[in-house]
């Protein structure tokens, strides 16, 4: 089992180098895989798009509080750690140009020394997605041909590859660096939908599930193995993160989630802008977990 922690994002400290360096090297020290931040583009002073993880129907978020790109964010941090794995919890895919983001994941994957990992959403606010040009309909579609346009920009040669889609085009493109990963950033799918179980199983590395448990958690997962072997891939080789509190896990937690699959747990931690608090509930954690 792997185990993941997210910055706290509504902390409010994301865009303070010293606060995020310093946390960053708490979590690879306390033996931790990886750290996980999450995007929005932009967030929206007024929406009316629901959120889909909150009973409310709204995120728990403020529109003001910072939210560094996450791209920009790993790649700082990654000159602050050593071993420590580089994630995405989600990115919203359908606001990124594919060839951009593909030089983008492969310079980072290249000078991190492949600790990346890329887990992608189709995102639930309609107002950020339309701010950046993407039609909220249309978002599966264009995330399932950006994944097929990152995949074969990192693996084309010299010799350039070309593409005709429904939204991109292109012909003769090489793209370098390649990733350190020989085969590429690990693309994990996202989401509490059936669609990105189905998703994942036709086109991921991993699955993330969001905001889901018990019965339809199992629900998700039945469908995922079920797409994976109708594209003929293998269900078991597709990662499975699932994720928990930091300040609740155990080793009888891990072991329950073991038992459903999971190779990895995404850990959330306390909002507090209190860096020593936030240590010692990192810390704590790792030792429940037996990490150090």
């Amino acid at each position: 089992m792997k185990f993941a922690v997210i910055a706290p994002p509504g902390a409010g400290q994301s865009a303070d180098p010293d606060w995020m360096a310093t946390f960053a090297q708490h979590v690879e020290t306390c033996g931790f895989e990886s750290l996980v931040l999450v995007e929005h583009t932009v967030m929206m002073s007024r929406y009316s798009s629901e959120y889909p993880y909150d009973p409310s129907g709204r995120v728990d978020l403020s529109a003001d509080c910072d939210l560094p790109d996450p791209l920009d964010l790993l790649s700082f941090l990654a000159a602050h750690t050593d071993t420590l794995g580089l994630a995405t919890g989600v990115l919203v895919l359908p606001n990124h140009h594919p060839v951009v983001l593909a030089k983008r994941l492969a310079t980072l994957d290249r000078l991190s020394k492949g600790r990346l990992r890329v887990c992608v959403g189709m995102g639930w606010m309609q107002e950020e997605l339309e701010a950046c040009d993407v039609p909220f309909a249309a978002r599966g579609r264009r995330a399932d041909e950006q994944i097929a346009v990152l995949r074969q920009l990192w693996a084309g040669g010299a010799g350039g590859v070309d593409h005709a889609g429904e939204f991109f085009s292109y012909h003769g493109a090489v793209s370098y660096p390649k990733p350190a990963q020989a085969s590429g950033v690990p693309i994990h799918i996202g989401g509490h939908s059936r669609a990105a179980a189905r998703r994942a199983g036709r086109l991921g590395d991993g699955f993330q599930p969001l905001g889901v448990r018990g019965k339809q958690l199992i629900e998700l997962l039945d469908l995922m193995r079920t797409a994976a072997d109708a594209a003929g891939r293998d269900a078991d080789a597709i990662d499975l993160s699932l994720g928990h509190l930091a300040s609740r896990i155990d080793l009888e937690g891990v072991a329950s989630l073991e038992g459903i699959g999971a190779n990895r747990l995404v850990l959330a931690t306390t909002e507090t802008a209190d860096l020593d608090e936030l240590k010692d509930e990192v810390s704590a954690c790792a030792d429940r977990l037996q990490l150090r």
